[in-house]
């Protein structure tokens, strides 16, 4: 199920440098059924790796709740939790494209996108930044990816279903994949404003304002 790799918790969270956390585990297991996946896709078991990604989406659901309810936001679950998300989204478009159910340019818009903000990491960390602070637009983009091709899985596993998932799980894709630049683009907008020392993110285009720049001697 990418934005940068860090997730802000509610307003007013404590966020810890805890790692032995039950959301933290939830979304380390979510990792490790990502290749389990992979291999289902691949070999064409549609729904086994159907009922795998609604696993991976009850856990992800879970481990938010018991995050946010238990006070238990740590660093490295804001880390780990859209690392899944990533991971299952690339898994699922690359698998279905060797089985040519989604077309390759579909992956490299996809996969594109990230690799586009790995490099503006690149850029703010030489000018002294973290990373940018996550904006709806791309939480919203992340969410129709996660769930787009998940339903493009159900179809190949019950292709009488097809005529139904089809339609739905392509606008979620090519919806997705737009928004997913969208906010790329904003990220660009983002990390030129900072790097030219006219930093303009306001709290309504996004979920945080930490991000901050180091001391000359740091």
């Amino acid at each position: 199920m990418s934005e940068p790799p860090s997730e802000p918790g509610p307003v007013g969270a404590v966020v810890s440098d805890r790692i032995w956390t039950v959301p933290n585990v939830l979304s380390a297991l979510r990792i490790l059924l990502v290749p389990v996946f992979l291999v289902l896709v691949l070999q064409g078991e549609d729904l086994a790796a159907f009922i795998i990604i609604v696993i991976s989406s009850a856990s992800d659901f879970l481990d938010g709740v018991i995050a946010r309810r238990f006070g238990q936001i740590t660093k490295l679950g804001q880390v780990l939790d859209p690392a899944a998300d990533r991971l299952f989204i690339f898994a699922a478009v690359i698998a279905l494209a060797v089985r040519d159910v989604v077309p390759w340019w579909i992956v490299i818009v996809i996969v594109g996108r990230d690799v586009f903000l790995a490099v503006l990491g690149i850029v703010l960390a030489q000018h002294g930044y973290g990373p940018l602070p996550v904006h709806h637009l791309g939480k919203v983009a992340t969410f129709s990816l996660f769930y787009a091709l998940p339903i493009l899985v159900l179809g190949e596993a019950f292709p009488d279903l097809q005529s139904i998932t089809d339609p739905i799980g392509w606008a979620f894709t090519l919806w997705g994949a737009f928004l997913y630049w969208w906010a790329g683009l904003l990220y660009l907008r983002q990390t030129r404003e900072l790097t030219s020392n006219r930093p303009r993110i306001s709290g309504a285009a996004s979920d945080t304002l930490t991000t901050r720049r180091r001391s000359p001697d740091a």
